[in-house]
């Protein structure tokens, strides 16, 4: 009876597949079907690789083999892979942190095939013994996930939220290059959506209001302080009136005036905000409403824009919400 080897009836996320019999008769039919190839090893060696259609395995067809049994007509030992050459779809999702170290999970899509079948099997199915598709599905998911840390990283929170696109296509390029090294072809990467905690998207938002991410981390940090300085009883206040203005002080600016506050809940009354690039200039007797960052009149109670109740210190400083002491000046805030 004449030994037929052929992968039937591949289902369609099916990538590999391996011939359960490793002993190979001379004279066997070997069909490859379309999209297909078949490798043959042996000690974990590709020794020949056939494409589509149907083979009458000879010396011929295998001459490494052949060889390599030294010239004998006996059945011989091999193990016969086939690998699917068509595009496959994988899903993502992961955590990682940005450059700023704020937490963002994502999610999308991505279509891959396999490009070059001696290097996939060299280096996925051989070199990870992944002889099943499942297990080699999850090695490329698990390589894909890997890779989107690394290079989402690298990234800032505002480009991921307002540049997603452009990410999108900076993270394929990057990505195409890694897939590439396992012999695999990434056609497509979509990123579907990121997200990140409360906490970063209140920041996220100032960092967009004030165009200065250093000073936003730089308030964060003061309010922080505020908050622990208003749990003592004792020396917060004189310790605030020392620590709080230092702590404040925005990064110094060349060709600008240190300035006290850039717009992150707590500016002092009266103060200026500098001017970003784009945004109109505060005029004078005006605030910046630390809620939806409109021009407000100086010592307005509430936002005549988002209606938010803003809080102030008995000096008319604005303060955060739930602050015991005034960041600014110290004064205790009942």
């Amino acid at each position: 009876m004449v030994q037929v080897i052929e992968w039937v009836n591949p289902g369609e996320d099916e990538i590999i597949w391996r011939y359960p019999n490793e002993v190979i008769k001379w004279g066997a039919q070997l069909i490859v079907h379309e999209y297909e190839v078949a490798v043959f090893m042996r000690d974990g060696k590709i020794y020949d690789v056939l494409g589509p259609g149907r083979h009458t395995l000879t010396t011929q067809n295998l001459p490494l083999l052949y060889k390599l049994v030294g010239g004998s007509n006996s059945p011989f030992k091999a193990t016969v892979i086939f690998v699917s050459m068509k595009q496959f779809q994988g899903r993502y999702g992961g955590e990682t942190q940005t450059r700023e170290l704020a937490p963002v999970k994502y999610y999308g899509v991505y279509w891959f095939k396999v490009a070059d079948p001696v290097l996939f099997i060299t280096e996925v199915v051989g070199g990870q013994s992944l002889y099943d598709t499942a297990d080699v599905t999850k090695f490329i998911r698990a390589y894909f996930n890997e890779g989107m840390m690394k290079h989402l990283s690298a990234y800032s929170i505002v480009d991921l939220f307002q540049n997603l696109d452009m990410v999108s296509t900076q993270v394929k390029v990057k990505l195409m290059e890694d897939f590439r090294r396992l012999g695999l072809e990434l056609v497509d990467v979509k990123i579907e959506g990121v997200n990140t905690t409360d906490e970063w998207r209140q920041r996220l938002f100032w960092i967009m209001q004030t165009g200065n991410a250093q000073y936003v981390m730089q308030m964060d940090t003061a309010k922080q302080v505020a908050a622990e300085l208003g749990k003592s009883e004792g020396a917060a206040i004189g310790t605030g009136m020392v620590v709080m203005p230092q702590l404040l002080q925005q990064p110094a600016q060349p060709a600008q005036p240190a300035q006290p506050y850039a717009g992150g809940g707590v500016p002092p009354a009266g103060y200026q905000q500098p001017a970003q690039p784009g945004a109109p200039a505060q005029q004078a007797g005006q605030e910046i409403c630390p809620y939806c960052g409109k021009q407000i009149p100086a010592g307005a109670r509430f936002c005549p824009y988002c209606g938010h109740e803003i809080k102030r210190c008995p000096n008319g400083h604005i303060v955060p919400e739930g602050a015991k002491f005034c960041p600014v000046c110290g004064a205790k805030i009942e």
